[in-house]
């Protein structure tokens, strides 16, 4: 397919149902091209925060270097994709800002579930997977069966206490404008719609719901429900896993719940428990050969940290598929 067959954003037609106060954010812009959205609206924010009140949301057509899990950069087929990046500065203490990977991935679930017709889930902590009829496994996700990424997620926090939430969603790829075997997108999937500004704004909308019960809860996603409905959606409670860590070495064992900071809790076979704050995680076998989180253990009870997960803890990316 060529551009002419991805119809193009409409700035003002999003701007209408998503700027207040008709919507939840207070700045929105659409931009031919980014290298990645993440860096851009960081340098931004950096040289005029007065111009960028949060929440704000920019939104690239075309995303030629977006970044991902470990740095590895990924770029998508103009107007194939949403990818985008969102300014948020949560009334939560600081540590608490450890489950926004979490609660983005929750966020995003919902509206691919209640929007696209998919049954999305996650993988902890934000790689956003769906069925894909007819797959064959591939080497990289072994276990998975049939499941693919179509969505990946890259949390960033900023010297002066905000985050961005970077998204990257593949709407429209066709398999040959992926850049790995363990990819979709919501159109080879037989999604309800590809349409990417009715995915944006159900996108956004869904953000705004779940970043709001959490804020009501001063931060508490366990108070606000939120945890377990994390559990819920994830695919990676309840299975075997194998993580390597960001500084090196490897844990595996049963994945059984999170911390009160959305850190992953891992039973190795010796009965140690491990907190994961960290890592990329590799499912070995899934809970009863399943890779919804229906029935996943609850959030079970840990120490917190004081520390704020780096910016590795986002597994997923300002583009997706990685």
């Amino acid at each position: 397919m060529t551009t002419a067959d991805h119809p193009a954003l409409r700035p003002g037609f999003l701007a209408d149902l998503l700027v207040a106060p008709h919507g939840p954010l207070a700045r929105l812009e659409v931009v031919a091209e980014s290298a990645s959205t993440n860096t851009e609206l960081a340098a931004a924010v950096a040289a005029d925060p007065q111009a960028w009140p949060a929440p704000a949301l920019l939104v690239a057509e075309h995303q030629v270097a977006g970044r991902g899990r470990s740095g590895r950069a990924w770029e998508t087929p103009a107007r194939t994709a949403l990818t985008g990046s969102l300014l948020v500065r949560p009334d939560v203490p600081r540590e608490r800002l450890s489950w926004l990977p979490l609660l983005a991935g929750l966020a995003t679930v919902r509206c691919l579930r209640a929007t696209a017709g998919v049954e999305a889930v996650v993988k902890w902590p934000n790689d956003v997977l769906v069925p894909a009829p007819g797959a064959g496994p591939v080497v990289e996700m072994a276990g998975w069966g049939t499941y693919r990424k179509v969505a990946g997620i890259l949390c960033e926090l900023l010297p002066d206490g905000g985050a961005i939430v970077g998204v990257g969603l593949n709407v429209r790829q066709s398999e040959s404008e992926l850049p790995v075997a363990s990819a979709t997108s919501l159109a080879l999937v037989g999604a309800a719609t590809t349409d990417r500004e009715v995915l944006l704004t159900a996108l956004e909308e869904s953000f705004a719901q779940t970043l709001g019960r959490w804020q009501e809860a001063a931060g508490d996603a366990v108070e606000a429900g939120l945890a377990e409905e994390c559990a819920e959606v994830s695919a990676t409670l309840g299975a075997q896993v194998r993580v390597d860590l960001t500084g090196g070495g490897q844990v595996s064992g049963e994945a059984y719940g999170f911390g009160p900071d959305g850190s992953l809790l891992v039973r190795e076979q010796d009965g140690t428990s491990r907190v994961l704050h960290s890592g990329d995680v590799h499912h070995l076998r899934l809970r009863d050969g399943a890779p919804a989180g229906a029935g996943a253990a609850a959030p079970a009870a840990v120490p917190t940290p004081s520390a704020v997960p780096t910016p590795s803890a986002g597994a997923g990316g300002d583009v997706p598929a990685g």
